[in-house]
């Protein structure tokens, strides 16, 4: 019976793994058309942040939403619309390239927005439950990030090389990326809809809603606590490449946006790296374990980078445009920058799996609330954007020192379950 089971359970596996590529594709766009609205539109390092911020900030419009069409719908027909909204947010962004504003701009981010909070909500808990939970649970979460990391790899690379001479960046530069990510969801739209996917949750809500119930995710400290961890982490995650690119192509620094955008692609080679690693021992070692070393390693990566000297250079290999790998004299603080994708990579598998242990029939709700703090990575770039206008990029670093030390604290003390005598059959 287990063999049928996993037999059963194996594409709809791959399915989630395949919409974990879309997600970090059409995200990590936001982060080189930081460069490109900054030089089409002359914005500030705030407003360059804006698209990146209205992407994330959908989380917070659509988090509890998307849980509801999870549990009310199901899995399949929550991530069928989350594709159509997906496509119609990317072929919005092509558009402002088209009649070249910056409000059409916005309002794709925004809109594709929605369609990645709405994926994270299937896929999450969706590979969780495959996974069985626990250590299992994240080590299959582990593995789908990797594949998540190669997606977020190739953007800033693919749109780096399209971009060429940053002082004449356009968004019409970046079509050849916008095509494909709508290529992406027209084909991942076709197969997932001729597939069959398990709805574990489904049965159970029918059942929960008969009865009412006193409880709900957020009568659990670990879990309230875990939504803080995943609004700075992901601020944090998607903050050390946004500005470590705004800062390598700065006058002060005068790397090109080739290089740069290769620069960010290590980084998140690297977060793929990681994830890897954390695939290949989560059954073996803790969440706890594996996020507490995570937050301590990348805290001393970023205090090394805040106070390295900006003429101390080294050369460091980055992943090219052309998929190979060169080598780039950089100062060294961008190094420790880049570093910081192997510590990042295995956060977000670790804080989900530890805030959702042991909430049993309140997952489903529970991962549309988590969703609500995603948003995290739209406003935390946003006030490391205002550090940065007020006192330079290395000072807007300490937002990012904030945030880790925070996720620290939570791997340490606050993931711990003290609400055990809540019923969650």
């Amino acid at each position: 019976m287990e063999s049928t089971k996993q037999k059963n359970y194996t594409l709809p596996i791959i399915m989630m793994v395949a919409l974990f590529f879309m997600i970090s594709f059409v995200t990590g766009l936001q982060n080189p058309f930081g460069i490109i609205v900054k030089n089409q539109f002359a914005a500030s390092n705030f407003m360059s942040q804006l698209g990146n911020a209205a992407n994330f900030i959908a989380y917070a419009f659509m988090g509890i939403p998307a849980g509801l069409l999870l549990q009310k719908i199901g899995y399949k027909k929550t991530a069928l619309l989350a594709i159509i909204v997906g496509f119609c947010g990317v072929a919005i962004s092509y558009l402002s390239g088209v009649v070249g504003s910056y409000t059409v701009y916005l309002t794709g981010a925004f809109v594709s927005g929605f369609s990645m909070c709405m994926l994270n909500t299937v896929v999450n808990p969706m590979l969780n439950t495959l996974g069985g939970g626990g250590n299992k649970g994240n080590q299959l979460i582990q593995i789908a990030g990797s594949v998540n990391s190669i997606g977020a790899t190739i953007v800033p690379v693919l749109v780096g090389y399209l971009i060429g001479d940053a002082a004449r960046a356009q968004i019409s530069n970046a079509n050849p990326a916008l095509f494909l990510a709508m290529g992406i969801f027209a084909v991942v739209f076709i197969v997932l809809f001729i597939m069959d996917i398990p709805e574990p949750h489904m049965a159970m809500a029918k059942e929960a809603a008969k009865t009412p119930d006193k409880h709900s995710a957020l009568s659990f400290r670990h879990f309230i606590m875990g939504t803080v961890a995943i609004f700075l982490y992901v601020g944090v995650e998607v903050g050390i490449p946004n500005f470590m690119n705004l800062f390598a192509t700065s006058p002060e620094i005068g790397i090109d946006t080739t290089i740069a955008g290769s620069l960010v692609g290590t980084y998140w080679f690297l977060m793929m790296v990681g994830r890897l690693c954390g695939a290949s021992l989560g059954a073996k070692i803790s969440s706890k374990v594996m996020l507490t070393t995570a937050a301590t390693v990348g805290i001393i990566f970023i205090l090394i980078a805040i106070f390295s000297p900006e003429d101390t250079k080294v050369s460091m290999p980055v992943f090219l445009s052309d998929i190979s790998f060169g080598m780039v004299e950089v100062p060294i603080g961008i190094m420790f920058m880049a570093l910081c994708g192997l510590c990042t990579s295995i956060m977000w598998g670790g804080i989900f799996n530890l805030a959702v242990e042991g909430l049993g029939k309140y997952t489903a709700a529970a991962s549309g609330i988590f969703m609500v703090m995603v948003c995290g990575g739209g406003i935390l770039p946003l006030v490391q954007g205002a550090v940065a206008d007020a006192a330079g990029f290395i000072a807007s670093f300490w937002v990012i020192i904030l945030g880790l030390a925070y996720i620290l604290y939570y791997a340490l003390i606050g993931s711990k379950n003290v609400n055990k005598d809540i019923p969650v059959e």
